[in-house]
């Protein structure tokens, strides 16, 4: 059978529940470490020529060790990541400390999607991030994060809505002349949904911005110039088909095609 037309494998990492605090006492499954993929991150992804395959995260705890298995073998089988949203990075993984308890993220996925980030880059698959993917791909750059917007950025507009979830949204402005923009053409600014408390600080190495905040100039996408496909997006476009309650939203579409563009080519090439 051709390569042409084999099904894409797209990894996607998995979100982490830890059982600490309450949640031990609702007991069975939620007592256990779980590792898990939100659905409509998996059903944007998937079309009838593409896959999606949780990639399962790797501890100390767990019944295989990372000395038995190489997250490099992911890498050579599948033919690209998609970093999912969800819980903060830690701010030890950029070499800070949490300023409050409620932010001190999540080290082990940190630990275990910077390995993933760094396997797939090395073997020249492409990446995305969404959301916190975003975030760790530029810590996995060597870059720093904004631990809280409203607290660190003076004059930063609303980010984050928690009633309002993914109905939260405000504009951002492309940065012209980038692969996103002319994904876009002729179009300017756009409106995003926004879930998210914490931000790109300082860029990592070989990093470039896309699109902008409106208008407090928040970085809201990431490009790598590096010798293979990395982008990272503060919003979540597998949210963006929910158009019912607004159809100004952003297509997310453009930017997914050219992703599995991508993969294909390093796949046939």
């Amino acid at each position: 059978m051709s390569n042409l037309i084999k099904p894409l494998l797209i990894g996607i990492s998995a979100r982490i529940h830890h059982p600490v605090g309450p949640v031990l006492s609702l007991g069975g499954v939620y007592a256990k470490t779980l590792h898990y993929l939100e659905q409509s991150v998996a059903h944007w992804v998937l079309a009838k020529d593409v896959l999606a395959v949780m990639i399962p995260a790797i501890e100390s705890e767990g019944l295989i060790q990372r000395s038995e298995m190489s997250l490099a073998a992911y890498a050579e089988h599948l033919d690209g990541l998609v970093l999912q949203g969800g819980a903060d990075v830690a701010p030890e993984s950029y070499g800070e400390t949490p300023l409050h308890a409620d932010w001190a993220g999540d080290r082990v996925r940190d630990r275990y999607e910077i390995d993933l980030f760094n396997a797939f880059v090395a073997a020249g698959k492409p990446v995305i991030g969404i959301c916190r993917g975003c975030q760790l791909i530029n810590v996995a750059l060597g870059g720093t994060l904004f631990q809280d917007i409203p607290t660190q950025v003076s004059q930063a507009g609303s980010h984050r809505d928690t009633a309002l979830y993914e109905r939260a949204l405000h504009d951002v402005t492309f940065v012209q002349g980038t692969r996103l923009a002319q994904m876009y053409p002729g179009m300017q600014q756009a409106k995003i949904n926004s879930i998210h408390h914490q931000a790109v600080k300082d860029l990592g190495r070989d990093l470039v911005i896309e699109a902008l905040g409106v208008p407090d100039g928040i970085v809201e996408a990431i490009r790598w110039r590096g010798a293979s496909y990395v982008f990272g997006m503060q919003w979540h476009p597998e949210f963006l088909a929910l158009k019912s309650f607004d159809q100004t939203q952003l297509d997310g579409a453009p930017i997914l095609a050219d992703f599995l563009a991508t993969a294909r080519a390093c796949r046939t090439g």
